[in-house]
């Protein structure tokens, strides 16, 4: 499914909070006056003189090794053109946002005020003290080869054009893959490229490393062929200009086994894909529409194969696969240059990780078991974790193997651990719940439609085809907040509980029959029904809805009650808990329980250990847990001490498949040197916990709010385990992305849930 996007959207999602999408944030202590000392004058001058006397110090007392500048002119942005170079800032700065998550590589995004490329390239290299590395990005062609190339020549650091590369790269890797299936070798294929810009050139050279041969080749562009007869070719097409006899892209691509487009939409008709060769091969990148629909290429021939731009579609070319990859093996290894070498790395790399297993989280993330090498899985998913670990060390290595490395890697292994440590490995958890929900999208009710963010994120659910959201509220306040926000809500459901008078009865009876023994007449059932949370968790136990969000404006208890009562408990629960998911610098953590429980006993915490493990792995992620207190290992005498060992004792014995162990303090719990030197009989010496259970309600809630407000974490939740269909309950004043978040969470919950009932 594409996004749609809208104007109004867009240019929020710029201006929320600060304006942009970047800032710098300091890496060490800035407390106290030796703090500032240090980090300024008179400390700084130390490393400065180090510097001073070796220029090679530079990486070990500031960020350069892992700092690349995202450097534009503005002259051939996306699919703008010469916008000019304040106009690509936003461009510049998503780019070093992209580089940070898949990559933990920092950025400063520099627009420059100049198209003489002779300019631009001294500007250019006046910045080599600052960066690792320098990304060039929406440069037009046939200036931004004459600029590549300088400054590849004149410096020292890794250069890279990824309008050219990054394409060649991703294509060259499906481009293989491809030609395996269909039983072709890339020295007899026959290839067309329609496009002769600066991808479409990169991609024609990098298939020419690969072994393509320059007269099985024809470039075209908006005139038409590039022969050698054609008068005024600049250099970068004349390389290319064939002598063939040919005039139109539908005389070159007769019996062409490959075709690339890197041009423009719908140019490319269903006779042309028919004139191919048997087995045909058809790229049809340009974006955001291909050289010619997907649907009917695919209808036109059963024997193609074919990729896009899009992610809406099998084989989608998206550069995200390569430059953070690439980027980060050749700054781990200080590269003076990304030479072919390391580009072929990168190919071959790719193209190999698309023929292993693909493991279950990236199954789930795309809601796709099937997935395997053949026509429709020709490279890698983004959201696939392995690429860090497969791109990165494939490039550092023919750095070090070409010369080109200034330093070596001599433990791979450690190396890469360290590489899924700089981001993180589960900074995707989320993106991967998202991807999931897509597939599946399913109804979830908000108690809360009154409140604009509420009714903001239902939009964005809609736009990014996570779920169908049910909007409980006044309809009148609802639709008049539509209207004045203009939001595109008109086909969801709206249930104003005073209009519906019909369903109060039938919930009120259900309710009754439920608590008539427990103090509920007919008449208070009928009144609590008016209530949003009530009506909201009947709609979920009728099968009206598939799942309950609410809680941004309630307290907490006043938001799962209604629930317990309609819904209940999953069977074999004996009660509910709260998690939150904590993204922090050292990586993602859970927490549980945080928001339920206020004094578990011993046997009462076994029950939430069991739960919040369940959670953890809902996620895909395997839980190691800590059962938290005062005390290691009974350091302490105590009531809550003895508590937790007791817990500890018997979650072992009802989980043995668990890693879990207390009772430990949280420093101890999340610091492996002191386990290993203090206590290595501890099941978590070797890797520490992701997972904290809570002594009691107090310390959990506490401890999570603080790490939010001073620590700076981040956080999903919180997600409420054990309930018999999905409910969710927000924080206070949860932001729409978090409640984006938390509704692609339920329709996943969701979705297992109607998973099982099947089983």
């Amino acid at each position: 499914m594409s996004i749609k996007i809208r104007k109004e959207d867009a240019l929020n999602y710029h201006t929320q909070g600060q304006p942009g999408k970047i800032e710098v944030v300091p890496t060490k202590p800035m407390g106290s006056q030796m703090d500032l000392a240090l980090a300024y004058s008179p400390g700084v001058a130390e490393p400065c003189k180090e510097i001073a006397d070796n220029k090679e110090a530079v990486y070990k007392y500031t960020a350069k090794g892992n700092l690349v500048g995202v450097i534009s002119n503005g002259t051939a942005v996306l699919g703008l053109g010469n916008i000019g170079p304040e106009a690509s800032k936003p461009v510049m700065e998503g780019k070093g946002v992209l580089f940070k998550k898949f990559a933990g590589i920092d950025v400063f995004d520099i627009e420059i005020d100049e198209e003489d490329p002779d300019k631009f390239i001294a500007i250019v290299k006046s910045l080599e003290p600052t960066f690792g590395g320098i990304n060039l990005e929406d440069i037009k062609a046939p200036e931004s080869f004459k600029i590549e190339k300088a400054l590849k020549e004149q410096m020292n650091i890794p250069i890279m054009h990824d309008d050219q590369h990054g394409t060649a790269i991703i294509s060259a890797a499906a481009l293989i893959n491809a030609l395996e299936l269909v039983d072709k070798k890339i020295e007899d294929i026959s290839i067309v490229v329609n496009g002769a810009g600066a991808a479409a050139i990169a991609c024609t050279k990098i298939y020419l490393s690969l072994g393509a041969k320059i007269e099985n080749i024809v470039l075209c562009d908006s005139k038409g062929v590039i022969t050698k007869s054609r008068e005024n070719l600049d250099e970068s097409k004349a390389q290319f200009a064939t002598d063939k006899n040919l005039d139109s892209l539908s005389d070159a691509i007769k019996n062409a086994d490959f075709f690339l487009g890197l041009s423009v939409a719908d140019i490319l008709t269903p006779d042309n894909i028919k004139s191919m060769a048997d087995k045909p091969i058809v790229f049809a990148l340009a974006n955001p529409n291909p050289e010619i629909e997907y649907d009917l290429a695919m209808q036109v021939r059963k024997d193609i194969i074919m990729a896009t731009g899009r992610s809406d579609h099998p084989n989608q070319v998206n550069n995200v696969l390569g430059f953070p990859y690439i980027f980060r093996g050749a700054l781990d290894v200080r590269a003076t240059m990304i030479n072919e070498e390391m580009k072929l790395a990168a190919v071959y790399s790719l193209a190999a990780l698309a023929k292993e297993p693909v493991p279950d989280m990236v199954s789930k993330a795309y809601g796709d078991n099937k997935i395997q090498f053949g026509p429709e899985y020709l490279i890698p998913k983004p959201l696939d974790t392995r690429l860090i670990t497969t791109i990165s060390p494939a490039v550092a290595k023919a750095a070090m193997d070409s010369g080109v490395a200034g330093k070596d890697i001599t433990n791979w292994e450690e190396y890469r651990i360290e590489l899924q440590k700089r981001i993180g490995i589960d900074q995707k958890t989320i993106s991967r719940i998202i991807s999931r929900a897509k597939k599946d999208p399913k109804r979830v009710v908000f108690a809360e439609a009154h409140d604009l963010r509420i009714l903001k994120a239902a939009q964005m659910i809609i736009d990014e085809g996570i779920g169908y959201p049910i909007l409980l509220g006044k309809r009148d306040t609802i639709m008049e907040m539509i209207n004045d926000h203009k939001l595109d809500l008109g086909d969801c459901k709206i249930y104003d509980t005073y209009e519906e008078d019909e369903r109060i009865v039938k919930f009120a009876k259900f309710f009754y029959e439920k608590r008539k023994r427990k103090g509920v007449t007919l008449y208070d059932a009928t009144k609590l029904m008016r209530e949003r949370n009530m009506f909201g968790a009947m709609l979920v136990a009728h099968n009206e809805a598939d799942g309950l969000i609410s809680g941004l404006t309630k307290d907490y208890p006043k938001t799962i009650l209604p629930a317990l009562q309609v819904i209940g408990m999953e069977e074999d629960v004996k009660r509910v808990a709260g998690m939150y998911i904590i993204f922090t610098k050292r990586g993602t953590f859970f927490f549980s329980d945080t928001t339920v429980n206020v004094d578990p006993t011993a046997e009462e915490l076994v029950d939430i250990i069991g739960l919040t493990a369940r959670g953890v792995r809902f996620f895909d992620v395997e839980p190691r847990i800590a059962v938290l207190s005062y005390s290691n290992f009974g350091s302490s005498k105590g009531e809550l001490p003895s508590k937790i060992q007791n817990a500890v004792r018997m979650a072992k014995e009802k989980f043995p498949d668990l890693v879990i162990d207390g009772d430990i303090q949280a420093n101890v719990a999340l610091d492996t040197d002191i386990q290993k030197e203090n206590y290595p009989f501890s099941k978590l010496a070797e890797n520490g916990a992701n997972t904290l259970i809570f002594p009691n309600l107090a310390a959990g809630n506490i401890a999570y709010k603080l790490l939010m407000e001073i620590g700076g974490a981040e956080s999903i939740g919180p997600i409420l385990l054990g309930m018999k269909k999905p409910v969710h309950v927000l924080q206070l004043g949860s932001s729409v992305r978090e409640i984006v978040n938390m509704a692609a969470i339920a329709v996943v919950d969701a979705q297992m849930y109607n998973k099982n009932k099947k089983e």
